[in-house]
């Protein structure tokens, strides 16, 4: 690889090589692209690992936070709680539904849902809460599971960034109504494209399975096929949701790598914590790196967009993970205050972090870092 000064330093990026390739080809070769065994095989692991009864793989995470929202019953007329300092994705889903979304505040030290501030916001019509453990670091779920039990609602996790990351010992998979994950191309673990449903209820589960693939009743299915294998019936309303065989291959090559990419990561976000936790004018995130699988690193600093812009002259890419929802034009009818949101996400910034990250990249990440705040 050149010199970090001659080449532009991305903000993330999958790791990928011959394995993925090869598991890839063997798809090609067996001629079964679409859902099949190799999915169910992916689902076997992903099960395995966080100890939940069952996960239904979709083709995107997205995909996976809608489809739990109608498994469940939420629909038109309800409300779903979730932190505005989201990715759009979270909400996009919750309005696919046809519920309706609504913001709630973030910690400022952690940047996760504000467990106080979402129950303040409960009303007669509230029917779920998805809390988003941001950069991979679980909210507080016991609060969360004791509110939803309280007030009868459904925990819809959206874990998009915590593939990998536990909650005192247990992994994030096996808590909640039902868990959703990201497998696109940056996440913990790529699938190229991917996301997966984890719920421990049976029916919740069945009418999930049904669902990504278009309504079509699989038991029934399974009866007649081999009499008449083109019978199906379709018994509920449905999508096109399901992940692919091949999505599966590459994901299930990537299952075999998350300790060494969590441990690469977990390493470079301690190295950060060292290198810029005295640093004049930034604020580190409070971090549990014995739990937590990082997805990426989070500072706050005053003057982010003159610090963004500077990086990238030098040829650093950063990123604001998020521009708050509650900000979006879609969503200025329901534009409200939201106190630590309107401050923290005007100072956050995202530094690079990855797998195949080197340390002669990382120090010149340090080194532009200190260098702008320096001055």
């Amino acid at each position: 690889m050149s010199s970090p000064q001659t080449q532009r330093i991305p903000l993330q990026r999958p790791s990928l090589g011959d394995e993925e390739l090869a598991a890839v080809k063997a798809v090609f070769d067996s001629r079964w692209l679409g859902l099949g065994p190799v999915v169910k095989e992916f689902e076997d692991r992903v099960r395995d690992l966080v100890g939940a009864k069952h996960v239904v793989a979709v083709n995107t995470g997205t995909s996976a936070i809608h489809i739990a929202l109608e498994a469940l019953g939420v629909g038109p007329g309800d409300e779903v709680l979730a932190p505005s300092l989201t990715f759009v994705a979270t909400i996009q889903a919750i309005l696919q539904a046809g519920a309706t979304p609504v913001f709630c505040d973030v910690e400022a030290d952690t940047l996760n849902l504000d467990v106080e501030d979402a129950r303040k916001r409960i009303t007669p019509r509230t029917r779920a809460i998805i809390p988003v453990h941001y950069g991979g670091l679980a909210c507080d779920l016991d609060a969360l599971t004791a509110l939803c039990r309280e007030r009868g609602l459904h925990l819809v996790e959206d874990a998009a960034h915590a593939f990998g990351s536990k909650y005192k010992g247990r992994h994030i998979g096996s808590f909640g109504s039902a868990t959703c994950f990201s497998f696109d191309p940056i996440k913990n673990i790529t699938c190229g494209e991917g996301g997966a449903v984890c719920t421990e209820d049976d029916d919740v589960a069945e009418r999930l399975r049904t669902k990504i693939i278009l309504g079509i009743e699989k038991e029934t299915w399974r009866r007649f096929k081999e009499q008449r294998g083109w019978f199906y019936e379709v018994t509920t309303p449905g999508y096109r949701y399901h992940m692919s065989n091949i999505s599966a291959a590459i994901g299930l090559c990537q299952l075999k790598k998350l300790d060494a990419f969590m441990d690469k990561k977990r390493r470079y976000v301690r190295m950060y914590d060292q290198a810029l936790g005295g640093l004049p004018g930034v604020t580190l995130l409070r971090r549990n790196y014995e739990e937590t699988a990082p997805f990426f690193y989070v500072i706050r600093t005053k003057d982010r967009d003159v610090f963004t812009d500077a990086m990238q002259a030098h040829g650093i890419d950063v990123g604001v993970h998020y521009i708050p929802n509650h900000l979006q034009p879609l969503f200025a009818k329901q534009a409200t205050p939201l106190p630590v949101t309107d401050v923290v996400w005007k100072e956050i910034v995202t530094l690079p972090l990855y797998y195949d990250m080197t340390d002669e990249i990382f120090e010149a990440v340090v080194a532009r870092v200190k260098a702008i705040l320096g001055r």
